[in-house]
């Protein structure tokens, strides 16, 4: 189905597209950006279309970047998905940008989206071993301290920190009768003293870590938004980050769809292609159904975040990242099964779409916490 675009928005995609090809289009050339695959992040890619001017797409113009919306940065995601540029630092970038957007000081807006625009990293930090799904239970603490906090605890599966200039990073900071209260948001350094940023080898390469903070000092300074309300000020970006893993995942759907189509159209076997069998093309013609779907739900909502700035749409944002997560985990096992041997084969690169496309419905809140999410917004 054509989409309707303006055309800034289609000569947006048209330009990603074509950077893509070109820089990124072999398997050659993502084996020697990404050292084979192990590091999913390239900072000269991305330094270029931080020169391009594709990084601040949502940042206000005032701090440099395009002022523009939710769609253009969904159509961004998308294409550079679709394109396997392996810019891995992008997403939680934009996610801890929007938050000192919304909540930092003007200081640490200049800092951090200043940075965004030219090509620096930024990382955030919820999770720990024994708060995972469950945000809320975790223990690392920020003590009072005169003229600021001492940080102490655990950390883990923390994207990019590597490679990120700050993390942005949530600790209790009182005992409340709720643990969704006493929460606190702050801007870490990666180089203050007291931190260790251990990775954690996973099979879609260097991209998570463990963080051991030790009497980490923080000045008053680096508190983000308003003590004890991070749980409040994290709801509130989860728009984005839903939008944003949602758009990734389908482009991701949409290359392993397209590399299966062009595929079973070319795959020989009993004396025509594989595709004409009815049970490929039937299921063919299924998966073409749901992507077109998750595009228009997609589509539909960040349409409805740009028309209404500061809402948040719980339901809507949820059913963008269950649907779209889980479509590009089907589509990939599906290419790899029509695909037989030669998905398995990393010269093919549906083994590494697969990769990608599972780990996406754990990520960010799993598909299970989406539908329990969803589930409560119609009072269940």
């Amino acid at each position: 189905m054509p989409r309707i675009l303006t055309d800034e928005q289609q000569d947006l995609i048209n330009a990603v597209s074509e950077f893509c090809r070109r820089e990124c289009g072999t398997k050659e050339q993502r084996d020697k950006l990404t050292v084979n695959g192990q590091e999913p992040h390239n900072q000269r890619l991305y330094t270029t279309m931080a020169e391009l001017g594709w990084l601040g797409i949502l940042i206000p113009e005032e701090y440099g970047g395009a002022g523009l919306g939710m769609t253009e940065l969904c159509l961004f995601l998308e294409e550079t998905a679709y394109g396997r540029a392996p810019i891995s630092g992008f997403a939680t970038t934009i996610i801890a940008a929007a938050s000192y957007q919304k909540f930092g000081t003007e200081e640490q807006k200049r800092v951090v989206l200043d940075g965004v625009v030219r090509g620096r990293i930024e990382a955030i930090s919820m999770s720990e071993p024994g708060a995972g799904s469950d945000v809320a239970a975790l223990a690392c603490r920020a003590d009072r301290v005169d003229g600021g906090y001492l940080l102490n605890g655990q950390k883990t599966w923390c994207s990019n920190a590597h490679i990120a200039d700050h993390i942005l990073l949530i600790a209790r900071t009182s005992k409340e009768d709720s643990k969704h209260k006493g929460l606190t948001q702050f801007m870490l350094p990666t180089d203050i003293d007291g931190l260790q940023i251990s990775g954690i080898e996973t099979m879609g390469g260097r991209e998570v870590n463990d963080l051991y903070l030790t009497d980490c000092f923080v000045p008053d300074s680096a508190v983000v938004g308003t003590p004890g309300k991070a749980w409040t000020q994290l709801t509130a970006g989860l728009n984005l980050e839903r939008m944003i893993l949602g758009a990734m995942m389908l482009g991701v759907a949409r290359r392993a769809f397209d590399d299966t189509v062009d595929y079973v159209r070319n795959r020989d076997q009993f004396g025509q292609p594989i595709g004409t069998f009815q049970t490929l093309k039937h299921r063919i013609a299924d998966m073409a159904t749901e992507l077109e779907c998750a595009r228009l739900l997609l589509s539909d909502v960040a349409t409805a975040i740009d028309a209404n700035p500061g809402m948040v749409f719980p339901r809507e944002a949820s059913m963008v990242k269950l649907k779209c997560t889980e479509l590009a985990k089907h589509v990939a096992l599906e290419g790899m099964q029509m695909m037989g041997g030669y998905g398995y084969a990393t010269e093919f690169g549906m083994e590494a779409l697969l990769r990608s496309a599972v780990v996406s419905t754990v990520y960010g809140g799993t598909s299970e916490i989406q539908r329990d999410i969803i589930g409560k917004t119609y009072g269940l």
